[in-house]
């Protein structure tokens, strides 16, 4: 139900944009986040956005460098990535659901997720 796409390989200081768009769910009521797993870690927080795009929530490591926006007529969220790093390869997820506050920040919150689009950055 919902698709991430926009991932590859880019070099260190780069851009990626990624989508996450939804089929047979609207995104208009939840909020969405996108979280990333790398290879024998652990799945992290990214970024997230309300269901009107009146609240944005950046992990720390991203702030600056990554923005999320939404358009719920299209029913699509873009990350837009900039000054990439090596450290940020993974593999890159949305997620969507009925969240608010500090709980957009954890991925157990979230029912519904994508498959996921990977995201290489070289060094």
């Amino acid at each position: 139900q919902l698709q991430a796409s926009g991932g590859g390989l880019v070099q260190a200081g780069g851009s990626l944009r990624l989508s996450c768009r939804a089929s047979r769910l609207s995104f208009s009521p939840y909020t969405v986040g996108w979280f990333r797993q790398a290879p024998g870690k652990e799945r992290e927080f990214v970024a997230a956005i309300t269901w009107n795009g009146g609240s944005t929530y950046y992990a720390d490591s991203v702030k600056g460098r990554f923005t999320i926006s939404r358009d719920n007529a299209r029913n699509t969220v873009t990350l837009q990535m900039n000054s990439l790093k090596p450290e940020e390869s993974a593999v890159y997820y949305c997620a969507a659901g009925a969240v608010s506050g500090s709980r957009a920040t954890m991925s157990g919150a979230y029912p519904y997720w994508g498959q996921g689009t990977q995201v290489t950055v070289s060094s």
